[in-house]
C-alpha cells in the first residue's frame, strides 16, 4: 500500500509479555479521517484497548503517536502524544509533549508504537528502524529520568532519543509522568502505565524521513509563519513565559488558592515573573523545532546548602498549583518543588491538587497531619517525596484527590477538586463559566488544553460571571479548534498568529500530505476526533453523572475581592451540558446528563 506524503502509512505494535513485535498498516483513509497525533492515537485505542479494562493490566495499550506534520519545517511541529486509559480517571488519557523524541521516533517509519504486555523485570524498548530490541534496565530502576536518559544514552550510542519514566511511575503514582530532555507527557499517569509494565524507558533512533507532497511551498510557508510566531502575537510568552498570566488571573479572581476556597492569592506578587526575575537568575530556552521561544528557566540556590545554582522551567501550571493553591508564597520552595516533580516524575498539577485536598482536609480536622497546612512549604516538599516513594500520607495521595477522597470519608468529596478524577488546573470556574462547561464535559477531565473555552471567557462575547447558552457554540469552538492542534500536531501558543486558524491548519496538511481539505471538511474531521475520544469513554464506562463539577463550585459562593462573591449554580451548568451534547448532536438516550 502506498502511503500519504508525511505519513508512513504504518504502525508497530510490541508486545513486551513475549517480546515481539509486528508492523501494522494503517489504511490512508484513518489518515484522513483522524490526521495523526491525538486523534490517529484514540483510532489506535479504539482498536486496541479493551472494553473494561483495567489501566495497569498488562493488556493495557500504551501508544506514541506522531503526526504528518513532525520533521517539516514548520514551527513548533517536533511534538508527539503518548495515550492509555488513565489510571487516574479511568478514561481516555492523552498527554502532548515537544522534544527530538518526535522527529527520531517518527523517522524510525512508523506513525506510531503500541505497546502492550508487561516484562519481569527492568526493561527499556530499543527501536532503530525496523531492529527491536530489549535491553535491561535494572540498573536505572530506581533514577529520575533525567538519569536514566543519559545512562541509557550513554549506553546505547550517540542518536537516541529516550522517553523514560522516574520513580513515580515505577511506584504507580496514578498521575506519574513519561519525560524527555526536561518535558513532560504529565497529566493522567501515564508514567504509572509504563511502570505497570516494568517498561523503564523506550528508545528510538532512525533514518526514514517522509516526503512532502508540496517541498517548495512548505518551505515559504514555514519561512513566513515563523516569521509571524516571532510577533506580537507571542510576545509575552516570550518575555515572561507562561508565569506572566498570575497577576492577570489574580487580579480578575481566577487564581485558584488554598484548594479553591479563594479566586485570589494575597502573596501573588512575591511568585510573579517580575519579581522573579529580580530575585533568581532567568535564562530563555525554545523546545525543538521551535521559534517562539517560551522556555524560562529561574535559577535559584539549592537549599540543601551545598551552594549549587540549579535551573527550573517554570510554567504557569507548575506555579499555581505548588504556590496559590497550596497557599505557599516563597519562590524558592515553589522552584525546588517545580523540580522535585520534575525528578520525581509528578504532574504538577495534580500532585499540588493532591496536597492541596490534604491541607483542607487537615484544616478541617479529616487528616491527622498536623504540620501539612497551607503555607507550609517544608510540608510541601516532604509530602512530595512521600507521594514519589508512597510513604506514609504520600500512598495515599499518589492515588489522587478523588481515590483520597473516597478513603477519607467524611464529607471530603465535597471540596475534592477534580472532574472524572483529573484535577482542575489554574482556571475558576465560578468566574469562568465557560470554562466550567468545557472542565464538565472534557474527555480527559478538567482541562485546560483539550478545551479553551476561557478564551471566551477572557473575550467580549459572553459575561463570564454569568453565561448562557449563548457560550456553547463558542466552547465547541475552542474544543474542536484543540482537538485538530493536538492531531497535527502543533503548540496552541500560534493560535494567535493565525487570522483564520482552520484555513491555516487545512493549508500545512495540503502542502505535507496533498490532500485538500475545506475549512467545513476540517471542523467535520476535528468533531470526529472529539466523538472518538466520547465514544471511546462510553466504552470504558462513562455514565452522564461524571460530566459535572464538584459540589464546592456548585451553589457556592466565592469570596473574591475583585469580582464580588460569585457563584455558578448546578441548574445553570446543567442547562449547559444539555445544550452542549444536543450541539455536537450526541442525543441518544443516556448520554445527556440530568439536571438532578
Amino acid at each position: 500500500m502506498s502511503s500519504l506524503p508525511g505519513y508512513h502509512g504504518r504502525c508497530l505494535k510490541v508486545d513486551l509479555s513475549n517480546r515481539s513485535s509486528e508492523v501494522i498498516e494503517i489504511p490512508n483513509s484513518v489518515l484522513k479521517e483522524f490526521v495523526g497525533g491525538s486523534g490517529l492515537g484514540t483510532w489506535l485505542l479504539l482498536e486496541h484497548c479493551p472494553d473494561g479494562v483495567e489501566p495497569l493490566a498488562p493488556e493495557s495499550p500504551l501508544i506514541f503517536a506522531f503526526s504528518p506534520l513532525v520533521g517539516s519545517p514548520l514551527t513548533t511541529s517536533a511534538k508527539f502524544v503518548v495515550l492509555s486509559k488513565s489510571p487516574l480517571t479511568q478514561r481516555i488519557n492523552d498527554s502532548l509533549s515537544s522534544s527530538g523524541f518526535a522527529i527520531a521516533g517518527k523517522k524510525c517509519g512508523y506513525d506510531a508504537i503500541v505497546i502492550v504486555g508487561a516484562t519481569a523485570s527492568p526493561t527499556c524498548v530499543v527501536v532503530q528502524n525496523s531492529t527491536i530490541s530489549f535491553e535491561p534496565a535494572d540498573d536505572v530502576w530506581g533514577a529520575s529520568s533525567r538519569q536514566s536518559e543519559e545512562i541509557l544514552g550513554e549506553r546505547l550510542g550517540k542518536g537516541f532519543r529516550i522517553a523514560a519514566i522516574g520513580p513515580a511511575g515505577e511506584n504507580l503514582v496514578r498521575y506519574a509522568t513519561v519525560s524527555h530532555d526536561g518535558r513532560h507527557a504529565g497529566r493522567g499517569g501515564l508514567g504509572a502505565v509504563m511502570g505497570s509494565k516494568m517498561l523503564k524507558a523506550l528508545a528510538v533512533q532512525g533514518t526514514q524521513q517522509t516526503t512532502f507532497a508540496h517541498p517548495e511551498e512548505l518551505i515559504t510557508f514555514s519561512r513566513e509563519l515563523s516569521k509571524k510566531s516571532f510577533g506580537p502575537a507571542t510576545e509575552k510568552y516570550r518575555e515572561l513565559g507562561t508565569v506572566s498570566n498570575l497577576l492577570t488571573f489574580n487580579r480578575l479572581g481566577t487564581l485558584p488558592t488554598r484548594n479553591f476556597q479563594s479566586g485570589s492569592f494575597e502573596n501573588a506578587e512575591l511568585l510573579s515573573p517580575e519579581v522573579m526575575s529580580q530575585t533568581h537568575e532567568r535564562t530563555r530556552a525554545s523546545c525543538a523545532a521551535c521559534t517562539i521561544g517560551c522556555e524560562h528557566i529561574f535559577h535559584s540556590t539549592d537549599r540543601t546548602g551545598s551552594g549549587e545554582s540549579t535551573g527550573v522551567r517554570m510554567e504557569y501550571e507548575n506555579l499555581f498549583a505548588l504556590g496559590p493553591l497550596c497557599g505557599v508564597s516563597d519562590s524558592n520552595v515553589v522552584l525546588e518543588a517545580s523540580q522535585l516533580c520534575d525528578e520525581l516524575g509528578l504532574d504538577t498539577i495534580s500532585a499540588g491538587g493532591s496536597i492541596a485536598f490534604a491541607m483542607e482536609c487537615v484544616e478541617h480536622g479529616l487528616l491527622d497531619e498536623p504540620d501539612l497546612r497551607f503555607g507550609n512549604g517544608e510540608a510541601l516538599l516532604a509530602t512530595l517525596r512521600k507521594i514519589g516513594s508512597r510513604e506514609g500520607v504520600g500512598d495515599l495521595l499518589a492515588e489522587g484527590t478523588r481515590i483520597a477522597s473516597q478513603r477519607i470519608g467524611q464529607g471530603s468529596s465535597t471540596f475534592a477538586a477534580h472532574v472524572k478524577g483529573l484535577e482542575l488546573p489554574g482556571y475558576e470556574p465560578r468566574v469562568l463559566q465557560t470554562m466550567a462547561l468545557g472542565f464538565a464535559v472534557g474527555s480527559r477531565g478538567a482541562d485546560h488544553n483539550r478545551s479553551g473555552a476561557y478564551q471566551v471567557d477572557f473575550s467580549d462575547q459572553v459575561d463570564r460571571l454569568n453565561v448562557d447558552e449563548s457560550a456553547v457554540p463558542l466552547a465547541i469552538e475552542t474544543e474542536d479548534e484543540a482537538a485538530l492542534m493536538d492531531s497535527l500536531i502543533l503548540c496552541k501558543f500560534l493560535r494567535g498568529v493565525f487570522e483564520d486558524r482552520f484555513a491555516a491548519m487545512a493549508e500545512m496538511l495540503r502542502l505535507v500530505t496533498g490532500v485538500e481539505h475545506s475549512v467545513n471538511g476540517l471542523r467535520e474531521t476535528a468533531s470526529r476526533i472529539v466523538t472518538a475520544k466520547k465514544l471511546f469513554n462510553i466504552r470504558q464506562g462513562w455514565t452522564p453523572e461524571e460530566d459535572c463539577l464538584p459540589a464546592r463550585f456548585m451553589n457556592d459562593l466565592l469570596p473574591n475581592e475583585a469580582t464580588g462573591p460569585s457563584v455558578l449554580s448546578r441548574d445553570k451548568l446543567s442547562a449547559l451540558i444539555i445544550a452542549y451534547n444536543q450541539a455536537r448532536g450526541w442525543t441518544p438516550e443516556g448520554w445527556i446528563a440530568s439536571s438532578d
